[in-house]
Parts: structure tokens; sequence; C-alpha cells
């Protein structure tokens, strides 16, 4: 009897510690530390809010594929993907509507209507690279001086068929050599010629690769490679590609019946904060609050004249692309 007693008494305390546990965490899926500063973002939330948010390594379409193959039990309390998942996240029912604080001041073309989605802050696609592993070669200028022989096996970009900034990529390149987001020929003509150079293809962010010169040239942000110049202070530099580049946004949502929403709640109004904000923007990010990018963060970003060259991405057109990409990518090209 006294066993049985012990017994039940043991098991009720784990079930009050688990209890205890799950109200000061939250699941985020697509939270790495690496990228986007989301290290700086997990603590401030710990020191903030009091929740613990373990970091995630998936990528947009990783997150995307387990949340549907969890949609009887999610885990996840909210998720964190490429602009171009957030339309087809809502279709596939793993997000819930929710208007974090500040959605009001959101722009209107960077936040679903409903509140299943919406943009935390943005980045311009281009070229990061590790000058020291070019080894005396001259930096790229553009999308076409990535075709050149002396560049063969320092060229990365992540995977199309599951990154978002893999697909980005592939659409970046189309756009700004004459494509449409309808006509992928001049994109799919581009990587497969990049298949001479024996392109490095990762599934999972790679800055540590590229700050270590393993990678020498990757398509990537300006906010990886600023933060590698001027928080590493590793021997890199941001290339827009003369031949054009787009700006892409970052979002957000709640998870459609994840086990502590309450808490996700309190992670997606942080996000939005003054104070989550201005660190995006410490983090070279445009946060989605344009007020909150300081002028020392700002001045260090490359001139406005390189920037005019990058364009905003159409999300409902890139959207709509996002299974030509890469179904033409594995078939064509892989």
């Amino acid at each position: 009897m006294f066993r049985k007693s012990l017994f039940a008494l043991v098991l009720a305390g784990a079930a009050v510690a688990s209890m205890a546990s799950a109200q000061n965490r939250a699941i985020c899926y697509n939270c790495p530390p690496e990228w986007a500063d989301w290290g700086s973002q997990l603590k401030a939330i710990k020191a903030k809010l009091g929740l613990e948010v373990p970091p995630d390594n998936k990528n947009s379409g990783q997150t995307l594929s387990a949340l549907i193959a969890e949609k009887g039990k999610p885990v996840a309390d909210v998720a964190y993907f490429g602009g171009n998942f957030g339309d087809t996240a809502k279709a596939a029912g793993v997000l819930a509507p929710y208007k974090p604080q500040g959605w009001d001041k959101i722009p209107a073309d960077l936040k679903d209507p409903e509140g299943y989605w919406f943009t935390i802050h943005s980045g311009t696609l281009g070229l990061f690279v590790n000058k020291a592993a070019l080894k005396g070669k001259p930096v790229p200028a553009s999308w076409a001086d990535l075709l050149k022989p002396e560049y063969k096996g320092m060229v990365g970009y992540l995977d199309p068929t599951s990154a978002a900034v893999g697909q980005l990529g592939v659409m970046a390149v189309n756009l700004a050599l004459g494509g449409t987001y309808e006509n992928l020929d001049p994109a799919i003509k581009f990587f497969k010629a990049l298949q001479k150079n024996e392109p490095i293809v990762p599934k999972q962010t790679s800055y540590a690769r590229v700050i270590s010169g393993e990678i020498p040239i990757l398509f990537d942000y300006d906010f990886n490679a600023y933060r590698g110049q001027y928080k590493d202070n590793a021997p890199v530099t941001f290339v827009i590609p003369k031949e054009g580049t787009v700006t892409f946004p970052y979002i957000m949502g709640l998870v459609a019946n994840g086990p502590n929403a309450a808490n996700g709640k309190k992670v997606l109004d942080f996000v939005l904060s003054d104070d989550s904000q201005a660190m995006w923007g410490n983090a070279f990010l445009r946060p989605v609050f344009a007020d909150k990018l300081s002028k020392d963060a700002a001045a260090k970003f490359l001139p406005a004249a390189d920037y005019a060259r990058a364009k905003p991405i159409d999300l409902k057109k890139l959207g709509a692309a996002q299974k030509s990409i890469s179904d033409r990518y594995k078939a064509e090209v892989n």
C-alpha cells in the first residue's frame, strides 16, 4: 500500500513538473540561433518573458512538412517561415489566426488579412562572399560571374526543393535574367550551367561554413553578411548583383491547436515589440517597422544606389510558383 501511494505521489509530482515546464515554454519551429540573430531573440524572450524557447534548425519546407505530419497532435506553438510559405501553411490548415500587438502598423501586403501570418523583418538576397577564401580571385559582381570556371567548387546555395532562401535564389536569378513568375526558363538555364562549377547545395543555414571559408560564395541575405563583417570581424562582404535581385520578408504565425497557445501568442507579441524590432535592426535585418532600424545599423548597409537594384518580391506570385520551382529544379537541374 505504501509503495502504491509513493508511486502515485511520484507520478503526481512528475505531472506537476511537466505542467510547470509547459507553462514556461514555447516551441518555435525554424528558429535557428545562427540565422537572423535568432540566438539573441531567444535569450531576450527568456529574460523578458520568462519563456524557454528551444532552438530549432529546420528550414521553411521542413517546418511545413513537420506541421502537416503533426497536425493531429501538434508539437509546435509558433512557426517562422520565408514569406512564400505563409499562404501554403494557411491552406494546409496548420496555422491559426492571431493578430498580435502592433498588427495594425504592418503594411497590408506583408500580412494575411485574417491574421494567419505576418512579417517580422526582411532581407535582401545577394552574394555573401568570404574574400579570403577566394584566394586572390576577384569578388564576383554579378550572377553571370558565378558561371566562370575560376569559381568552380566555390559557389553555394540552399536547396531550392525545400529552403525558402533556396527558392528565392531561383526566382531572384530568374527575374534578374528576364524571366517572370510564370516563366522559369532563364533560371533553369542558369542553374543547369552552374552545375558545371560543382556548386555546394546544403539544406540548412550555412552561415558558419561561409565564415570558415568552406563555402566562399553563398546565395544569402545582406543581414548574414553584415553580421559576419561587423559582429564576427570575418573577411566577408555582401554583393548585390549587377543584374538585380529581390527583397524578401520573413513571417511568423501561430500553430493551430499548439500545446502552449498562450505562450505562443506572447512570443508573437514580443517579436513585434519595440525591443525586438530594434534587435532585428541591430542584427542588420530590416524590421517590419522601418523606424526601428537605427542610424548606426543603417550606415553599415551598402549604399542606397546598390539597393535600388533590389525589388520587393511578390509573395502571392512567388507562392504560386513554389511547386514549379521545386519540380523543375528536381527534374532539370538536380
